[in-house]
């Protein structure tokens, strides 16, 4: 018995072949599924997922916040690892502050936007309130303004730059966060928002002679490609068509979770309220943190309560909860799902607890990401005298559960030793990444700086140098008795900004000496 055993369980389970039943109807349902505990409703999302009757189906589903969204995201992937699962966050920071972008949540939401309107395998969508009032494009618009590059071909670089510009991305000496591109010599680079890292296009004359990824801190390029797919900010991108709905985005065959029908509609009404009070308010954009995303937004970029109410009609929903608020249900399925019971660190009464069940012939599981955490626990009940017979499943779980209808017990050692079970979301660009770009783009001439061989120098610019019969870029530093290095961009991750007392003013090094060696060592 394994995680396969415990899926396949809830895959068979007669509920959810009945609710697979349901909504494979011609007739959008409305499905009440209640007494849900924990992550047991992890459980029955991957057996609805997996099930043969909704096998063209999407599905999307949508948590009380972000930190909720988090936790589902790692269940799913914990359980079931599907290719195309998408967390779909708001493009904002805060949902009080409509101005204030993050770079990593456009990709995440960009990633999602483009994937979906490209086809393909049933995706998986996890998401709140807050990232569904925003409008998106068009599908047909998002796949029209993609740039698809290839090895080999002709590449026109004023025309690729125009057109880069009209998409929004902005030319910079170097590339360190998404919609920047940059022209030196032979070299493109470009950092889509469909990508983690920025490519780096190698020309031969007009020709496409390589594209490789590159590490923005670094410059040093990690794998090479035959084709690339530029994709630009898809909340960004403006048409003559207006933007749509969420709601009239993604494909009529998905199927909309919530944990909680009446919780979604009243978030998504506070959120809207907060946004009429943000655009009412004209918040100062001078009391925002420097080098942040600004945008002005507009009421018409959102989807009104009413509009979102009355686009979800199309669809199935299904709620998945412990006490239904689903207004007027087609059908209702009760569970009998409890949550784990807290045991407050007390051991014998979790042994007393788990030995009732097993009385019960019920099957005892316990999660823990880390292993040795079960190793721990047979060592307890090893020393408590306690035999107790479990299947430890060494898979992060966010919550445990009884499933008293199906005989099932999955506890989860986080609960058990009542530790703070850590949420992890996906990252799809880190500032702290560039930060090595970003310092030298403030560099002054006449600045200290500090190079990781050669020790203290002056930085004096920007200089077009010969490599290899091509003309690059690269940093221009000078050293006592006026000799010059030049650091090419792919070692600018060995240069950082002098950093020592203030007005104390350092001693140059000379180039080629050891007195750097030494003080290094």
């Amino acid at each position: 018995m394994n995680l396969e055993f415990l899926l396949e369980k809830f895959g068979q389970s007669p509920r959810t072949q009945e609710i697979a039943d349901k909504i494979s109807l011609p007739i959008p349902q409305r499905i009440a599924c209640s007494q849900l505990s924990g992550s047991s409703i992890s459980f029955l999302f991957s057996a609805l997922y997996e099930n043969p009757a909704l096998k063209g189906y999407n599905h999307l589903y949508i948590l009380e916040d972000a930190e909720e969204a988090a936790y589902f995201h790692n269940d799913i992937e914990s359980l079931i690892n599907p290719i195309d699962l998408f967390y779909f966050p708001s493009s904002f920071k805060s949902n009080k502050n409509f101005k204030s972008q993050s770079s990593s949540h456009i990709m995440l939401r960009t990633e999602m936007l483009t994937r979906v309107a490209s086809g393909g395998n049933k995706k998986i969508i996890v998401t709140y309130p807050e990232a569904l009032m925003e409008k998106v494009v068009r599908s047909s618009t998002l796949m029209a303004k993609i740039i698809l590059i290839k090895v080999n071909e002709i590449l026109k670089t004023d025309i690729l730059m125009e057109r880069l510009v009209g998409l929004g991305f902005e030319r910079t000496d170097f590339v360190y966060e998404p919609g920047q591109f940059s022209m030196r010599g032979g070299i493109f680079d470009i950092y889509s928002f469909g990508n983690e890292k920025p490519y780096r296009i190698e020309l031969f004359g007009e020709e496409v002679d390589s594209i490789r990824i590159f590490d923005p801190e670094s410059q040093l390029s990690e794998r090479k490609l035959l084709q690339v797919s530029i994709i630009p900010n898809a909340d960004g991108i403006t048409d003559e068509q207006e933007k749509i709905s969420f709601f009239d985005f993604i494909p009529p065959n998905t199927i909309v979770y919530t944990s909680g029908w009446q919780l979604f509609l009243d978030r998504y009404q506070d959120n809207h309220d907060n946004l009429l009070l943000f655009l009412d308010r004209k918040t100062d954009a001078d009391a925002l943190e420097k080098e942040e995303k600004l945008v002005e937004p507009e009421l018409k970029d959102f989807t009104s309560y009413n509009d979102m109410e009355i686009a979800l009609g199309k669809f199935n929903v299904l709620e998945l909860s412990f006490g239904s608020t689903l207004k007027e249900p087609t059908c209702r399925i009760q569970f009998d799902i409890l949550p784990q019971p807290s045991f407050n660190r007390q051991f014998q009464l979790l042994i007393d607890d788990l030995k009732s069940h097993e009385a019960a012939a019920h099957q005892l599981y316990i999660f823990a990401e880390n292993p040795k955490q079960l190793e721990r626990l047979h060592s307890i009940f090893k020393d408590l005298h306690a035999e107790i017979h479990f299947v430890p499943i060494a898979k992060s779980l966010h919550q445990g559960f009884v499933d008293r209808a199906q005989g099932i017990v999955v506890y989860t050692d986080h609960q058990i030793f009542q530790r703070y079970h850590k949420y992890k979301v996906k990252q799809a660009y880190n500032k702290s990444k560039a930060i090595t770009i970003r310092a030298l783009k403030e560099l002054q001439p006449g600045d200290f700086v500090v190079h990781i061989d050669h020790g203290v120098g002056v930085f004096s610019g920007l200089q077009k140098v010969q490599n290899g019969g091509q003309t690059q870029e690269a940093v221009r530093i000078i050293y006592r008795d006026n000799d010059i290095l030049y650091v090419n961009i792919n070692s600018i991750h060995k240069i950082s900004k002098y950093t020592g007392k203030e007005g104390h003013v350092p001693k140059v090094n000379k180039l080629g000496s050891d007195v750097w060696v030494k003080l290094k060592d």
